[in-house]
């Protein structure tokens, strides 16, 4: 991008900005006005991007896809959108930046034929994001194409990844194939061919690393969310209830009020998980096991150069199916959660999700030129 051109950028509402509210999509912090911007929207701009707007998002960015907002779940067609993705698609801006906490860029873009670039933890600042897991969120580029995400990245990232570094092996984890529905089997066959016809090499591995993932990744994320919003006590952040009767009370009904559900129970099962009874058999285990998921992935990246595997189990969430299972994100990031848990570096495209070695991103990206069939 030359030094006279402008490109349009939004931001999902868990990036600090100065002019306009950051809410993180919950009434607990319903009107708060940041005294600061967030540092990767400042480089953004420093390179040229102008920010036109920020998108809604579910409470703490927890959930699906945005259902949790306090203005309530975007439907059309019954079917479950994205704010953040719409606005995309309406052509309002080129390039958007959103906090991953579990998994919620990476399913709309795969449901959406959108780019999703997950970087690897540490890559892109943190500094002024609202916070909910730390260990293991980072800030996603999300984007109609790959070149126009990887100009964003260059411009907001902390590292030098190779640009023209090449993948010539891809492992396809196969042990998610009775947890997915036919679109999601179809968009991993034709990115096999996609990749065969480039004479990458494929090997289908049956590796569980899913399910300990999801598990492990829940814990630590419920752990970290309750630490994370214990500060909204109605005195000195968030929202303060109008009925109480002592500070006791006013804790009580403030965090009662203020909260959704989905939070709410997310606090619970973190505070549970941190507790004294708890801790080793439950938070310290998950810690290891991230460990030991962290080293398996090594040893696969000792003989494939990324690892292909789906983002989530269907391609959209219809209405009914949200209303009878609210807590079902928790299942969703079954996918999501292997990159958040060990904090490498992921690349979504054609619904389906490329997981690389440390600081791959343009490696990803060129996996991604191929499978979105970009020219050169």
């Amino acid at each position: 991008m030359n030094e006279k051109e402008t490109k349009n950028m939004i931001v999902d509402d868990m990036l600090l900005t100065v002019d306009m509210p950051t809410t993180a999509g919950s009434k607990m912090l319903a009107g708060y006005q940041s005294p600061i911007a967030a540092d990767a929207i400042l480089r953004a701009e420093a390179a040229g991007y102008t920010l036109l707007g920020k998108a809604d998002v579910g409470e703490f960015v927890i959930d699906l896809l945005g259902e949790t907002a306090t203005r309530g779940a975007r439907m059309r067609d019954g079917v479950l959108k994205n704010a953040t993705v719409e606005m995309l698609l309406a052509g309002e801006a080129v390039v958007a930046l959103c906090l991953d906490v579990n998994g919620y860029p990476r399913r709309a873009a795969a449901q959406e034929g959108l780019i999703c670039l997950k970087p690897t933890f540490g890559a892109i600042s943190r500094q002024g994001v609202v916070s909910v897991a730390p260990s293991g969120e980072t800030v996603d580029i999300l984007a109609r194409n790959t070149e126009e995400c990887r100009e964003l990245f260059h411009a907001v990232s902390n590292c030098d990844s190779a640009e023209h570094a090449t993948i010539h092996r891809v492992a396809v984890l196969t042990s998610f194939q009775k947890d997915v529905n036919d679109d999601v089997k179809q968009a991993i066959s034709t990115a096999v061919s996609a990749l065969e016809n480039s004479e990458i090499s494929i090997t289908y591995i049956k590796k569980d690393l899913v399910s300990a993932a999801k598990a492990a990744w829940n814990i630590i994320l419920c752990a970290e969310l309750c630490k994370n919003t214990a500060r909204y006590d109605g005195v000195r952040y968030g929202y303060c209830a109008e009925k109480f009767s002592g500070l006791d009370e006013l804790y009580t009904n403030s965090r009662t009020e203020g909260f959704g559900d989905l939070v709410k129970a997310a606090i619970l099962y973190g505070s549970e998980v941190l507790s004294a009874r708890n801790y080793q058999n439950v938070y310290d285990k998950a810690l290891r096991v991230r460990r030991v998921i962290a080293d398996e992935f090594s040893k696969l990246f000792e003989k494939f150069d990324a690892i292909l595997l789906p983002v989530c189990s269907q391609m959209e969430y219809i209405e009914e199916q949200i209303a009878h299972d609210k807590y079902i994100a928790f299942e969703e990031n079954r996918f999501t959660a292997p990159a958040s848990l060990t904090g490498l570096p992921a690349v979504v495209t054609g619904g389906v999700q490329l997981i690389g070695k440390t600081n791959s991103e343009h490696a990803l990206l060129n996996l991604a030129k191929i499978l979105a069939g970009e020219g050169e």
